[in-house]
């Protein structure tokens, strides 16, 4: 497998394997562009509650493995917009404005300890085993505004949570935030929209549009045509890594998450996987 992950260097959208969020084959596929479709239901969707550690208590099946988690880092042409690496030492910066994360905790709490930590504006983030991030942001007074179930709604944070650990993630993305008071004003002003009213495809993409306030983060934000600007590096080791390069942030944002949802041993198994059905591709059309 070492000789293949060394070859995981840098790929365009025909050169990986796409496959339906929702994780199941439809027999007519609709548009993609990259992995991901342009047109999907709202990943959250497909969050199923976790048991609560002050209830019966997170299970094996489903407790979030720090180990496992995918570390990457977003570009946009040559500037570093997220960044996320596990261990410390390894931030790679860039020009995002930021620097690098060296140094930042990205543990997990459970939320009733969490809550101890959020402040108006935060964004938090929600992690369990095999399921897709949950993000939110704190308006205060123990609750937060959130995508959920294609409606977004104002909730206590414990609630939210559905037992999952959770973070805060406010260092993750590196665009100017807005004011804490105006973070909150914007996610108060969107409770209540549901169905078609929306313009986001995940909690994240909500909640990063509530700090940041950039159109990159809606549906449809941005034209995909011409170049592909945005380029999503996976590191899957100290010195391997994967490169995706993609027309717009929602879609890259769309594959990262669905990268989260599958965990570093997953994932890099799925990679494997392909490298060796072009391998067998190829041998098969020189054969020929």
């Amino acid at each position: 497998m070492g000789n293949q992950v060394e070859r995981l260097t840098h790929l365009s959208y025909a050169e990986v394997p796409t496959a339906d969020p929702t994780g199941s084959d439809r027999e007519e596929p609709g548009p993609r562009i990259g992995v991901s479709y342009i047109f999907s239901v709202d990943e959250d969707e497909l969050e199923e509650p976790v048991a609560s550690e002050a209830g019966t208590g997170v299970t094996e099946e489903n407790t979030f493995d720090a180990r496992n988690e995918v570390e990457c880092s977003v570009y946009y042409r040559d500037q570093c917009i997220y960044e996320k690496r596990v261990s410390f030492g390894k931030s790679e910066g860039g020009g995002g404005g930021g620097g690098g994360l060296e140094g930042v905790d990205l543990t997990t709490q459970p939320p009733e300890t969490l809550l101890n930590k959020c402040k108006p504006g935060d964004l938090v983030e929600f992690v369990a085993k095999n399921q897709c991030p949950h993000w939110a942001v704190y308006v205060g007074d123990f609750q937060v505004v959130h995508l959920h179930k294609a409606e977004i709604k104002n909730d206590f944070l414990t609630d939210a949570s559905q037992g999952r650990r959770g973070r805060l993630v406010n260092h993750l993305y590196k665009f100017k935030a807005r004011p804490p008071e105006s973070v909150v004003q914007c996610a108060l002003q969107q409770v209540g929209l549901k169905g078609v009213q929306l313009i986001w495809r995940s909690s994240e993409c909500f909640a990063a549009w509530c700090r940041c306030g950039r159109r990159e983060f809606k549906a449809g934000g941005e034209l995909r045509i011409g170049k592909q600007p945005y380029r999503l590096k996976v590191h899957l080791s100290d010195k391997a890594s994967h490169t995706l390069e993609f027309q717009s942030l929602e879609d890259l944002v769309m594959e990262r998450r669905r990268n989260d949802q599958l965990g570093k041993v997953a994932l890099m198994q799925e990679l494997t996987a392909h490298l060796q059905t072009e391998e067998q591709h190829r041998t098969e059309l020189d054969a020929q």
